[in-house]
């Protein structure tokens, strides 16, 4: 079962579907993958029901019996049998499939899964008692079935809490957007500080290169303005609707406009329930259900403060949602209408740093602490990187800090490993270590962390100064990652 050679990565997942499809062991086993649409899942999932001999199947938005004939069909078509299938219902169906696996490992999928089961909620009860542990259709079968669905609130639920396929599942893969590193060899940016923006807006889902963009990537640093004028903000491209589509397809967001709201409030830089709530002039508990629904769907991320208890702030999860908020929403009326997209830009730049690069920037830092620094370089392997604020009672003000590294505890308090600013248009110099080295010295004496071992980390877009460079060649607790150094390429 090889990996197509057009396929670019997912060598993780790909590895993941091989042994759960070609597992020899008695028995039909299920599993679900899920993830934001444009990701990828179907041409993966194809490609393997192509290798392995399988059978795919892609729902759509219909009615029960409309669903159960376009199975039918695919299925007739599929195995060719004496008398075509005509399934008169789902158990029916479910048996057909576990048929497929008769003689051999045989993968099925069941693709937009979300479409079927909002048809017949009883969907997944069905597949409960179809693969239920000692019914014979299962035993005898080798059939691989695995659910698929974009709809992530949905899939979440799928195999939670006391959901019917509990425990069901033998596997259960997020397939998820490109990090920062593989976006930009996807799309072929060697520049860094190219790379980080273009990642600013579109993130790592590949369509948006593929499809979306139809292949148009940034000749160079100088072209990248007009690049997102001919792309996300060109009303005749795909990607300029796209970051409403993908609002509009979470089947649990009902009140668009108070979701969207939500949104706007967070890209504007409203990060605290406290804050959102203000934005909208509402109070904070009534916007509590609108927040924990963009969780579920993944278009919001809660993050604890490193520093403080009981207090968390929210990102947005897509930067293309961000980017269109930050930038899009507000003037929307303006970009559609053809040719505007070059004077909205050029009011938009300043704002694009600040609302959306800058915050961008500040979570990639962090998440190359946690996936790519080399655990050597804090002393340990991180268990968490977040980031907060940190108090200063004599001052009576706070500190933000924008990476925190905490470490593994053993039996006491756990280790600070490092922390650090990270700054994309600032050149860092000797005040911002000062600085760290302060808040240091308060986040000691709290008696929160370990930091006999801490070391200090500046992240900059725009380099450092010659001091800054002195004092860390002089220091081994002090550190300066660069761009070059954020994609491995320094």
């Amino acid at each position: 079962m090889d990996k197509p050679a057009e396929m670019f990565d997912r060598d993780y997942e790909w590895s993941a579907l091989r042994r759960f499809i070609t597992d020899e062991q008695p028995g039909a086993t299920l599993g679900v993958v899920s993830g934001r649409r444009r990701q990828g899942k179907t041409f993966l999932l194809d490609a393997a029901c192509r290798a392995a001999g399988g059978f795919y199947f892609a729902a759509t938005e219909a009615a029960n019996a409309e669903s159960l004939r376009r199975l039918s069909a695919a299925l007739t078509a599929h195995v060719r049998p004496a008398v075509p299938y005509h399934f008169a219902g789902w158990s029916e169906a479910l048996d057909a499939l576990l048929d497929l696996g008769a003689e051999r490992p045989t993968p099925v999928v069941i693709d937009e899964f979300p479409y079927l089961a909002r048809a017949n909620p009883e969907l997944p009860s069905l597949l409960q008692e179809a693969f239920r542990p000692m019914r014979d259709q299962r035993t005898r079968s080798r059939t691989r079935l695995l659910l698929c669905g974009s709809a992530l609130s949905f899939m979440g639920r799928l195999l939670s809490g006391n959901a019917p396929l509990r425990g069901r599942a033998g596997l259960e893969m997020l397939v998820r957007p490109l990090d920062h590193r593989l976006a930009a060899e996807f799309w072929e940016i060697s520049d860094p500080a190219l790379a980080l923006k273009v990642n600013a807006v579109v993130g790592g889902t590949p369509a948006y290169r593929r499809e979306f963009a139809r292949g148009d990537t940034p000749s160079g640093p100088e072209d990248f303005d007009d690049w997102v004028i001919r792309t996300v903000l060109n009303p005749e491209t795909p990607l300029f609707r796209e970051a409403r589509y993908l609002l509009a397809e979470e089947p649990d967001l009902r009140d668009s406009a108070l979701y969207l709201s939500v949104l706007a409030a967070v890209a504007d830089g409203n990060a605290t329930r406290g804050g959102v709530a203000g934005y909208l002039e509402r109070k904070a508990t009534d916007i509590a259900h609108p927040i924990n629904v963009l969780e579920d769907a993944g278009l919001l991320h809660r993050d604890a403060d490193a520093f403080r208890d009981n207090r968390a702030t929210y990102r947005i999860s897509e930067p293309l949602i961000r980017f269109y908020h930050a930038i899009m929403r507000p003037v929307w009326d303006q970009l559609e209408r053809p040719g505007s997209a070059g004077r909205v830009w050029q009011a938009s730049r300043r704002r694009f740093v600040s609302n959306v690069l800058g915050p961008h920037f500040e979570q990639t830092c962090r998440d190359w602490a946690l996936h790519h620094a080399d655990p050597d370089l804090f002393g340990g392997l991180p268990a968490r990187v977040g980031h907060g604020v940190v108090y200063d009672p004599k001052a009576r003000t706070g500190h933000e800090v924008d990476v925190a590294v905490v470490g593994i505890a053993d039996g006491g308090k756990p280790p600070l490993l490092a922390f650090g600013e990270a700054k994309w248009n600032d050149t860092l110099g000797i005040a911002h270590i000062e600085r760290l080295q302060h808040i240091r010295d308060l986040i000691a004496a709290s008696g929160r962390y370990d930091t006999t071992r801490t070391r200090l980390v500046c992240f900059s877009g725009s380099g450092f100064n010659e001091k800054a460079v002195a004092q860390a060649s002089a220091s081994p607790d002090v550190h300066l990652i660069d761009l070059p150094a954020l994609y491995g390429r320094s």
